[in-house]
């Protein structure tokens, strides 16, 4: 004991006051270094923005790559400040890099995953997609994983490989797309009176795109009368909206016209006395 605190003492007496300032020398250099990578951040991303000529999608991810870069140049210099040779420190840095590159493999395809999807650009922020598995609108392509924001408000995150690796559909490429509703009338019922009534009610919707003029026709056929296909086409941005007043308009409509509610058949069943 009186070894351990003898050895302490002459640590202190000797070199504490130069360790002392070495400790704080190298905290202020990682809080003022957090905040000049923070700044150089916001103005790479500002200045990238600002262009016009590159996209959210990928100023974010080059901002990304760029505080990553700088936060290990930032932790070299930190480590030199207390007397740590860099470059022997950055070969085994380099080294610790590949093993662990090779551990969480998985990392490494999910990180060149997100490379290919910002160069092949199947989507970017803002749109309305479905990829690995996952409906929504894209918040975030990150360098390992895509966060995407579902019709119910829950952010997901998904590898970048799984987005990849699977079909992608995006809803924003096109200008517009169809909402699919349905609507059945009587047998009674006057299917192209129906019709037509119909065409002049969709039109009248907020967002109902004119081109390509909203899709009624009969789609099949049932005991209880024909089903129609009422099909309009809108912005991704106004579907539920469109799709909600669709069937507002269909209710409307049938009712103005007096059309009866389609009625299913009664099933009769006989049984056999034992």
């Amino acid at each position: 004991m009186n070894f351990d605190l003898d050895n302490a003492w002459q640590f202190l007496t000797t070199q504490g006051v130069d360790f002392g300032l070495k400790l704080v020398g190298a905290l202020v250099a990682w809080i003022i270094g957090r905040w000049l990578i923070g700044l150089a951040c916001k103005l790479v991303n500002r200045g990238l923005t600002r262009s016009g000529r590159i996209d959210s999608t990928l100023a974010s991810y080059i901002v990304s790559v760029i505080s990553i870069l700088l936060t290990v140049v930032l932790i070299l210099a930190t480590l030199g400040i207390f007397g740590v040779q860099t470059t022997s420190f950055a070969a085994l840095l380099a080294g610790l890099g590949l093993a662990i590159g090779t551990a969480w493999g998985g990392l490494l395809t999910h990180f060149a995953a997100g490379v290919f999807l910002q160069v092949l650009r199947p989507f970017k922020v803002g749109d309305f997609i479905t990829a690995g598995g996952i409906t929504g609108t894209v918040k975030e392509l990150g360098l390992f994983a895509t966060t995407v924001v579902t019709p119910d408000n829950v952010t997901t995150i998904v590898g970048n490989n799984k987005v990849l690796s699977d079909n992608i559909q995006n809803f924003s490429a096109l200008p517009v797309r169809r909402v699919d509703c349905v609507a059945k009338v009587d047998n009674g019922v006057d299917v192209q009176q129906a019709i037509q009534a119909l065409r002049q009610s969709i039109a009248q919707v907020a967002n109902v795109a004119q081109s390509p003029a909203p899709d009624i026709e009969v789609l099949q056929f049932t005991p209880e009368g024909p089903v129609l296909c009422v099909r309009p086409y809108t912005h991704t941005d106004n579907y539920w909206q469109v799709y909600f007043d669709t069937h507002a308009a269909i209710i409307k409509t049938f009712g103005a016209a007096g059309y009866p509610v389609p009625e299913t058949p009664m099933v009769y069943r006989t049984t056999t006395a034992q």
